[in-house]
């Protein structure tokens, strides 16, 4: 095959059985010199053009002159190049998170019993996952259908290539159900006790609706482990995260408490800096707490809000759209890269209180701001609550250039809401949403970016929908355990 546009590709495992040798015979690196991928590729051209007739003259495509190839190779003790395989976006432009294997290629006298074939699959595999890949398929002759199922691959479909019948397979790929699992999976269980307070409609909330008032509460506590290592980031975010919670309701917020455990006193005031700084840049005061010393690190604040309607998180229903708002401003903060995106630190403070006019400015049926679960997570519990299943458009989800689609859908983001609605809208930036071709300015601020990429259907968990109409399972049925929220 030559048109590395095409949805499949071929892996070849062929030859006689042969004596294995120790275990200790190879071994699977990147091929990082110009040496071994040179070795790679001429191994290639005997297998593809030279010994199976599949290419004619050779088998060089647009994917080897992609910068974005990564390329192994199982390597003898002597360093001959035994065999090797490439992996690769599945499509050209943006990395959605799509990765593909192919040009799989073993050495005759290195098949069958000596397992380089299998080894380089599995490294393969790892690496895909450790460059975000959230989708990770490979097309494979009929008759290594076996090898692949083995080695926990499941096939998708069967095509015919180059006179051959092949088998598109994919391997499951668990990181957003393993976050959700760490993170999420318990609450049902722990928490059955105490919902029976809840306001109807807002168990699993964001924030809680206080009774009998406008006043909706919000408490988050910040992992001990963050505020050991970053302790004024530490303090900056636990009110960021509560400001968020309250903005994922439509409420305006109007006081803050923190509660502090530090080992001393300086330790103490680094953390208090971290929240003061906060309440200045948002403009909302702390306004009582409680600080004891002498303790292992602990960091948790309670952010109070005002509105008459809170926007419920459960709120959605089948057939509703959703929509993701972020501000895709700023960067990986500083030892956190992968795992907590800073769009905030940059911003002013105009700016930062800006953001509270998001959900009010959508008027969704429903919302949740992104959390520790991530941007998928987040909307499998919004699915959750409302009794419904989520589909996202891996596509038209609003991302920075410069993080992985796995680790951006992972992440804390900084800013980012999921809502859900009645009517559809597409992409925009600056503000404004485009419906119908024309474009309708909604009123938010002109640093954030929306865009309608999913729908709320019948059944649970969460699917992510490929631009070439496959939908795989990121979350397998419901997040929290805590059902729907009414």
């Amino acid at each position: 095959m030559t048109d590395s546009l095409t949805f499949v590709d071929e892996v070849i495992l062929t030859g006689s059985r042969r004596t294995a040798p120790s275990l200790d015979s190879f071994v699977v690196v990147r091929a990082d010199s110009p040496a071994d991928v040179a070795a790679y590729r001429t191994l290639r051209r005997e297998v593809f053009v030279r010994e199976q007739g599949l290419f004619d003259g050779s088998d060089h495509d647009d994917v080897d002159d992609d910068p974005r190839t990564v390329v192994l190779v199982a390597r003898a003790h002597d360093s001959e190049v035994l065999g090797g395989v490439r992996i690769h976006p599945a499509l050209p432009g943006p990395d959605l998170g799509w990765w593909r294997g192919s040009r799989l290629a073993v050495a005759p006298d290195a098949r069958m019993l000596m397992g380089v074939g299998a080894a380089l699959v599995r490294a393969a595999c790892a690496e895909a996952e450790s460059l975000g890949a959230l989708r990770f398929d490979a097309t494979v002759q009929a008759q290594n259908e076996r090898l692949f199922r083995r080695l926990g691959w499941v096939p998708r479909e069967r095509t015919f290539l180059h006179g051959h019948p092949h088998v598109l397979v994919d391997w499951p790929i668990a990181r957003v159900q393993r976050l959700v699992d760490a993170t999420k999976s318990a609450l049902g269980g722990l928490l059955s006790t105490l919902t029976g307070g809840v306001p109807a409609g807002f168990v699993g909330d964001d924030g809680a609706p206080v009774p009998g008032s406008d006043l909706v509460a919000a408490c988050d506590a910040i992992l001990p482990s963050m505020v050991e290592r970053d302790p004024e980031w530490a303090g900056w975010c636990a009110v960021l995260v509560n400001l968020n919670d309250l903005s994922a309701m439509g409420a305006a917020p109007v006081a803050l408490l923190d509660a502090l455990g530090a080992r001393d006193a300086s330790f103490a005031r680094r953390v208090l800096r971290g929240v003061a700084d906060a309440s200045q840049a948002w403009g909302v005061p702390v306004v009582g707490g409680h600080t004891q010393l002498g303790v292992p690190a602990a960091l948790s604040v309670t952010a109070l809000g005002r509105t008459s309607r809170p926007v419920p998180g459960g709120g959605g229903a089948p057939g509703q759209s959703l929509r993701v708002t972020a501000d895709l401003g700023g960067g990986w903060r500083p030892r956190y890269t992968g795992a907590q995106w800073d769009s905030s630190s940059h911003r002013t403070g105009e700016e930062l209180r800006a953001l509270a006019g998001v959900v009010p400015a959508l008027a969704p049926t429903a919302a949740k701001d992104v959390s520790m679960s991530g941007l998928v997570g987040t909307t499998g519990m919004l699915a959750e609550a409302s009794g419904c299943r989520a589909v996202l458009d891996v596509g038209a989800i609003p991302a920075p250039a410069g993080a992985s689609y796995g680790d951006w859908l992972t992440c804390f983001p900084g800013f980012a809401m999921v809502t859900a609605e009645v009517s559809t809208s597409s992409t925009t930036e600056g503000g404004s949403t485009t419906e119908g071709g024309s474009t309708t300015d909604v009123g938010l601020p002109g640093f954030v970016t929306t865009a309608v990429c999913g729908e709320l259907t019948t059944g649970a968990g969460v699917g992510l929908r490929w631009p070439d109409g496959v939908v795989t399972e990121a979350v397998t049925s419901t997040v929290t355990g805590m059902g729907a929220a009414s």
